[in-house]
């Protein structure tokens, strides 16, 4: 079992930036950050392999966002810059199960989801 908990939401402005925090709590090695605009499904946001270098992101936020993990901590981030209204959404973390060490992007594909966090950008 994977336990996430999400931090670090808020309401900014336009172009401002935001650090999003994942307290992850069992094993896994792939996780990523998905989103849900009211009215629409979860959109890949960013995907990490939590013992290596590999990273993933959605067209919509690749040179805006990073993602990134401290393995010491348990704890992975997403670093959001550059932000715009269209990125108001409900952010989540999710993970993949322990025994899996391939990359999707599909939200189905994640077994482990935390509560989400709200992000609402003002233009």
């Amino acid at each position: 079992q994977v336990q996430l908990v999400e931090s670090g939401g808020g309401l900014v402005q336009t172009g401002d930036s935001l650090r999003l925090s994942c307290a992850v709590s069992g094993r896994t090695n792939i996780m990523g950050w998905f989103r849900r605009a009211s009215g629409k499904g979860r959109e890949f946001v960013a995907g990490i392999r939590w013992n290596g270098d590999d990273t993933w992101y959605g067209d919509a936020v690749r040179g805006r966002f990073t993602i990134s993990r401290d393995n010491a901590k348990n704890t992975m981030y997403l670093q959001m810059t550059s932000l715009k209204p269209e990125d108001t959404a409900v952010y989540y973390c999710a993970a993949r199960g322990s025994m899996v060490t391939v990359f999707n992007r599909a939200p189905s594909q994640y077994p482990f989801w935390g509560p989400g966090t709200q992000v609402t950008v003002s233009s």
